[in-house]
């Protein structure tokens, strides 16, 4: 099980001046659990959050008690894309609890590697219902089934762990592989070559003489 070490926060103290102690602030709360303000480690919080996600039990500890909770939401800086907020849901003991799980897709379609196609995610996660020790971290998909571009891998075809109810719509499309589009070639018109005028090359001659240079030529006298 994996924990967190936190302290009850003060919140008359700017977020801010927790974040620059290398804090950040957060809450934790529940039906019947009165919301709670806390400051945790930013750096172990980052460890947390990539091996929990939303699905996995965090044991949240603080001087005067401990908690069982699931990371609810995370607010990222959006410069930098570092947490600046976390909220914790605390759930009760002994209760199913409603998550979404990521789907993790892995093997080689072979409508993708024989024929072509582009493999499309429809479904990136997954709602399910179970007891907080029997959540999964992930929905693995094997899409080796997908054969041909007719292939459709639903929520029903997928293998949900023992304790974990599916809360998605059974038909719900996950993943399927599209045609490649085909390029049409533009059709290119003849040419009519009756109308196209021939220019004329060089300077049209004259049948008239032009007249000699200083003017009209004089008339010889009687």
């Amino acid at each position: 099980m994996l924990t967190l070490k936190a302290q009850i926060r003060d919140t008359k103290v700017a977020p801010e001046a927790i974040r620059k102690a290398g804090s950040i602030p957060a809450v934790f709360y529940g039906k019947k659990q009165a919301s709670t303000p806390i400051a945790i480690s930013l750096t172990e919080f980052k460890k947390i959050w990539e091996k929990a996600g939303e699905s996995t039990v965090v044991t949240i500890e603080t001087p005067e008690d401990s908690v069982e909770s699931l990371i609810h939401d995370v607010d990222f800086d959006p410069i930098t894309g570092a947490p600046r907020h976390a909220d914790f849901y605390v759930f009760e003991k002994g209760h199913k609890v409603q998550v979404e799980v990521p789907i993790e897709f892995e093997g080689v379609s072979p409508a993708v590697k024989d024929l072509g196609g582009s493999f499309v995610k429809v479904l990136y996660a997954l709602k399910i219902e179970a007891m907080p020790k029997d959540l999964p971290h992930n929905i693995i998909v094997d899409i080796s089934s997908l054969i041909d571009f007719q292939s459709q891998i639903l929520a029903k075809d997928l293998s949900i762990p023992a304790g974990v109810t599916l809360m998605e719509n059974p038909e719900e499309v996950v993943a399927l592989v599209s045609a490649p589009r085909e390029e049409k070639e533009e059709e290119v018109a003849p040419v009519d070559l009756s109308t196209i005028e021939v220019e004329k090359k060089g300077k049209e001659e004259t049948t008239e003489e032009a007249p000699a240079e200083g003017g009209e030529e004089k008339k010889e006298g009687k």
